[in-house]
């Protein structure tokens, strides 16, 4: 029997089997680095979904952002029903890292706000990962980051069996050296309760169910999964796994040996300082560290307990930390999506993160050890991975020459969608002769995207083309990203007809109602006028039938070339399997939104619509009905990380406030 169950009314078309077929035999054959290039909407993630059900492995899937991930988990938990499909990414809502300004004499203390849910969900990660091999866990590139010793939270679980010899009070002993604490009035995930000879605990790793161990005697009684809002039994169970409340919970034994390898490294830094005359740093860092020390030595944990990771695993100065990689058995497979980004990502994540930890260091607000809480170098990540699948509609220089050259193909859009039609057009007049074009955008009810090189350049465009009567709006990276989305939706809303930025427009948003994609100073050859970076723009336009590109440029590059060739390969590809097919694009414009929702067409976030715009004018008795009704499902949509549904009903929400606000 398959190790997954892949559940979908398609079966592979065009050239995915093609592009499975390869990648299975590759990896099959020890190959451990293998490419596919897979372009907009022609099916990559259920490609992905096929390869990973033939290989029947554990899978790593990074994104490289949450949004993205987001998007995929929902995809994998759609196709993998009967499966563990798991989500990890940064359980922060808004980080503030600790950090230390040398120059202003201002220290600023590490202040978070962690999301519940997806601190859950990482603990369910992990979790699965240790009791199953049908894994397929959907993470950010944070994955690459510190986490506890993967053999230590397997050593602290708790292990529950019906009948079993111990006493009560030996059970909540134990629940509290894993960090679980009681909690008799608020029931909530990571606590437990007391009900005489009945003892509730609600795991990290759990949304909806907890567990009851009753005991008669010094003996477990039973074991049952309940409803934690009931109390209702929900099952009955022989044994029960409690997985720690922590990723970096550790034995007593372990926490004293690290304490006293902490004081030794404490001594040594007051020393070194007092020796270079920095007596206020000397003083600093030993109140610090001695606080925390009786933190750890008293409660088992202090805040930032992360910084002090090397003398908790007992790794060398140097060492890799523990990440999610080690929770994997040895024979899991990664699937780097998007990888043309994602693997700038990694190498970089380290290089960031040391250098404001250094400054801290210098400063006496922590030990040296505290640099070994940190992201892999890139060289450690690679000496980590076994075998790898990079997925990108423009693989970079880096995976080619990994993979030998050697690409998987994946080009063929099984709903006939060519790639654009591309123009080139002089830099001269270009902003005039783009007004003309939009002018005929905005009477067909069709939208533009239109890029620039410059942050002013996009404001000014906007500035002069608002002047003329054109709804306009800019986007680039000073906007925050719930404005962002708000941008788009209503750029697909029709609010407005020209959205003009810089690079954020390439990779991860389907925006079906743009038609014309133009790249001002498209000869201006670097980074976002680079091959790879032309391609991803013009895919922005794939997903309409009458999407096409105009770039303005006087020289032709050999980025513009490039981008020439390969998007006529494409097309041509494209369009001998429409003519073998019978397929004729144009025939399906009206459809493209229904087509979004096939596992052929979801690659991308698409950027929603609110709900099409129904309409919200209901009778003044209905309304705060129908506002506590929404209220509830956005906060199920959020929960279930479908964003941008929740989304969708936050704007319905204010328009029925508004109108129960005019009505009072």
């Amino acid at each position: 029997m398959p190790l997954f169950s892949l559940t979908s009314d398609f079966l592979p078309t065009g050239d995915q089997p093609d592009a499975v077929e390869a990648l299975c035999r590759n990896i099959t054959d020890g190959k451990p680095h293998n490419v596919m290039l897979g372009v907009t909407g022609s099916g990559k993630t259920f490609t992905m979904a096929n390869v990973i059900t033939r290989l029947g492995r554990p899978t790593l899937v990074m994104a490289p952002n949450k949004t993205l991930a987001a998007q995929l988990f929902n995809e994998f938990k759609t196709l993998f029903p009967q499966n563990a499909v798991e989500y990890f990414v940064s359980y922060y809502d808004y980080y503030q890292p600790e950090a230390y300004l040398p120059v202003s004499d201002t220290y600023i203390a590490k202040d978070s706000s962690i999301n519940e849910e997806i601190d859950r969900m990482r603990h369910s990660a992990t979790a699965s990962l240790l009791q199953r091999r049908d894994v397929i866990v959907v993470a950010s590139v944070s994955c690459i980051y510190a986490l506890g010793s993967p053999q230590e939270y397997r050593n602290q679980l708790l292990l529950v069996r019906d009948r079993a010899d111990m006493s009560r009070d030996e059970f909540l002993a134990g629940l509290v050296a894993i960090q679980y604490e009681r909690n008799d009035f608020d029931f909530h995930r990571g606590t437990f309760r007391v009900r005489g000879d009945s003892v509730e605990i609600f795991p990290s790793y759990q949304q909806d169910t907890a567990v009851r161990v009753e005991f008669f005697g010094d003996t477990i009684d039973a074991i049952s999964e309940i409803d934690p809002l009931t109390g209702r039994v929900l099952r009955a169970a022989g044994h029960m796994h409690i997985y720690p409340n922590s990723h970096y919970v550790t034995s007593q034994d372990n926490l004293k040996r690290a304490a006293g390898l902490i004081r030794r490294e404490l001594a040594g830094c007051i020393e070194s300082f007092k020796a270079d005359g920095k007596l206020i740093e000397a003083q600093r860092i030993k109140e610090r560290t001695l606080y925390d020390l009786e933190m750890i030595e008293n409660m088992g944990y202090c805040n930032g307990i992360e910084n002090y990771s090397r003398h908790m695993d007992g790794r060398l100065p140097g060492e890799p930390p523990w990440v999610l990689f080690d929770y994997f058995p040895e024979d899991f497979l990664l699937i780097i999506d998007e990888s043309h980004i994602s693997v700038p990502q990694i190498r970089g994540m380290y290089f960031g993160d040391r250098s404001r930890k250094q400054t801290l260091i210098d400063f006496g607000f922590r030990l040296p050890s505290a640099l070994d809480n940190r992201p892999l170098m890139f060289e450690e990540f690679e000496k980590k991975m076994k075998q790898i699948v990079y997925v990108s509609a423009t693989p970079a220089e880096y995976e080619l020459a990994q993979a030998g050259g050697i690409v998987a193909e994946q080009v063929i859009r099984p709903t006939g969608l060519m790639d654009p039609q591309i123009e080139v057009r002089p830099v001269t007049g270009q902003v005039d002769n783009l007004l003309a074009e939009i002018r005929s955008q905005t009477a067909k009810g069709d939208r533009t995207l239109v890029t620039t090189l410059t942050k002013r350049m996009s404001e000014d465009l906007t500035d002069y083309y608002r002047e003329l009567g054109v709804r306009v709006e800019y986007l680039h990276s000073e906007v925050d990203t719930l404005e962002r989305m708000e941008i788009l939706r209503n750029l697909r809303l029709g609010k407005f007809d020209v959205l003009i930025g810089i690079n954020l427009l390439r990779e991860g948003l389907d925006l079906p109602e743009v038609s014309l994609v133009a790249i001002l100073d498209a000869d201006k050859e670097g980074f976002l006028r680079s091959e790879r970076a032309l391609i991803q723009t013009c895919g922005r336009t794939a997903r309409n039938v009458d999407g096409r590109v105009i770039l303005y440029a006087d020289v032709m590059t050999r980025s513009i070339q490039a981008t020439l060739r390969e998007t006529a390969r494409r097309r041509s590809i494209q369009a001998a399997y429409n003519v073998e097919h019978g397929i004729t694009p144009a025939s399906i414009k009206k459809d493209i939104r229904n087509i979004l929702g096939t596992v052929y067409e979801m690659d991308y976030v698409t950027v929603p619509v609110a709900a099409e715009r129904k309409a919200l004018y209901k009778a003044p008795k209905d309304i705060p009905k129908l506002i506590k009704k929404l209220k509830k499902e956005m906060m199920e949509a959020a929960q279930s990380l479908e964003f941008e549904k929740a989304a969708e009903l936050r704007d319905q929400l204010y328009e029925l406030e508004r109108q129960e606000l005019e009505l009072r």
